[in-house]
């Protein structure tokens, strides 16, 4: 069972900025596309952020360019640096690791944006 291991989630005020890390097992890292999910209350699990093996990045377009995914593959880690959160952003964080007909997903953390 390969493991995603997420931290950085917790609770911010509207504005704010959060970044969010999942590190994976170096033997999927190196060759998986990773990504970011996210399910509010209520609603279905949905995109946030994309980034390849060699760098490339995706994102929702409802973002409007707050959010920003990077990789660091010294240390096996993806990250969600998240700017200008809304209360909309409130949400349980998913990482995921994908490559040809294997993927696999973190746990969750939450993210909370309230006053």
């Amino acid at each position: 069972q390969v493991q995603l291991v997420e931290s950085g989630g917790g609770l911010v005020q509207p504005g704010g900025s959060l970044r969010l890390s999942c590190v994976a097992p170096g033997s999927i890292f190196s060759i998986a596309r990773m990504g970011w999910y996210r399910q509010a209350p209520g609603k279905q699990r949905e995109l946030v952020a994309l980034i390849s093996s060699g760098g490339s990045t995706n994102y929702a377009d409802s973002l409007e360019g707050r959010f920003s995914i990077s990789r660091d593959n010294a240390q096996n880690t993806v990250y969600l640096q998240m700017n200008s959160l809304k209360s909309e952003d409130t949400a349980v964080y998913y990482c995921h690791a994908g490559y040809r007909y294997f993927e696999t997903w973190g746990q969750g953390t939450l993210v909370t944006v309230s006053s």
